[in-house]
């Protein structure tokens, strides 16, 4: 007759292993958060997912020279990838939008920028849990114009009225302009960060989102 242990033991291994649903992180923005492609894994969001292993699920939903302004020349509202984002139903969205706003053609529509921020970051929480959380990202700094990208309108006027738009919307605010500000040789373009700066961007946010 089997002992109660053995029999317990048998029970025990009959029960099916714990699986955990991994926790879904969209990341949003334009071609920094794009990188060299979305599935490729020097991409700031693909190594944050290397950071974080199995129990997240870290979805690239990046587009190059995309903006946040509604009346911007390319709104990331128009893409189809904005609904993609939004029907993965994130547990955690990362935005990082602002930089290609800073062209002079956009940023004359700035009095619209802080409205059009909150309204992306509502809009996304309509598909997230009650519990989600949203990590407004300060963007990496612009080390000298290019692409129609101005530095002193990133660096300077945005960046507080980013500060502003993750109080007022309830999220976290994630500083990657401070970790690269002296590192413009991660910028070899002066806007779009090189692997090894993707790769400080990756772990900024995985401490933030660990914390």
């Amino acid at each position: 007759m089997k002992s109660f242990y053995s029999v317990l033991v048998l029970l025990l291994l009959s029960i099916p292993a714990f699986s955990q649903t991994p926790i879904k992180i969209a990341c949003v923005g334009n071609s920094i958060t794009q990188g060299p492609g979305r599935d490729n894994p020097d991409s700031y969001p693909l190594q944050l997912q290397a950071i974080l292993g199995d129990t997240y699920e870290v979805v690239n939903f990046g587009m190059g020279g995309r903006t946040l302004l509604r009346k911007g020349d390319y709104p990331y509202w128009n893409e189809t990838l904005f609904q993609d984002a939004k029907d993965f139903r994130p547990d955690i969205l990362v935005i990082m939008l602002g930089t290609n706003d800073s062209k002079p053609q956009n940023w004359a529509h700035k009095a619209d920028f802080r409205k059009d921020y909150l309204d992306m970051i509502a809009e996304f929480k309509e598909y997230m849990p009650a519990d989600g959380k949203v990590y407004v990202v300060m963007p990496v700094p612009v080390t000298k114009d290019n692409f129609g990208i101005t530095a002193d309108v990133m660096n300077n006027e945005q960046r507080m009225m980013i500060i502003d738009i993750a109080q007022s919307s309830g999220s976290r605010l994630v500083d990657l302009y401070t970790p690269l500000m002296d590192r413009a040789d991660l910028l070899p373009d002066g806007v779009h960060p090189n692997t090894e700066g993707l790769g400080i961007m990756a772990s900024t946010l995985a401490r933030a989102i660990r914390l």
